[in-house]
């Protein structure tokens, strides 16, 4: 049982290799199918392949990496409730 499951996957890994460059056309075709606007499958496509040559890394890749806290975040966020504070004190003196 176990033979057959290793023959198995050396066989789909051996003849399915090269399946794996044209799975970048996936999401987009799913777009297409689910929508019928091509238009918007092909900026789809065109958006990642832009975002791949500029960066280097896929739209995913990059998101994630503009999603981390950076040091200079502490910081704004401080300055951000320091100023809250101010305008709340202001604006209870007012009413």
């Amino acid at each position: 049982m176990i033979i057959n499951k290793i023959i198995i996957a050396i066989f789909v890994m051996v003849f399915l290799n090269g399946c794996v460059q044209s799975s970048v056309f996936l999401g987009p075709v799913i777009t297409v199918a689910s929508t019928g606007n091509i238009y918007q499958g092909g900026l789809s496509y065109g958006s990642g392949r832009i975002i791949n040559n500029i960066t280097g890394k896929s739209t995913s890749e990059y998101i994630i990496e503009i999603l981390k806290p950076r040091d200079g975040d502490k910081e704004l966020k401080k300055l951000v409730k320091k100023r809250i504070k101010n305008t709340r004190k202001k604006l209870n003196l007012t009413n």
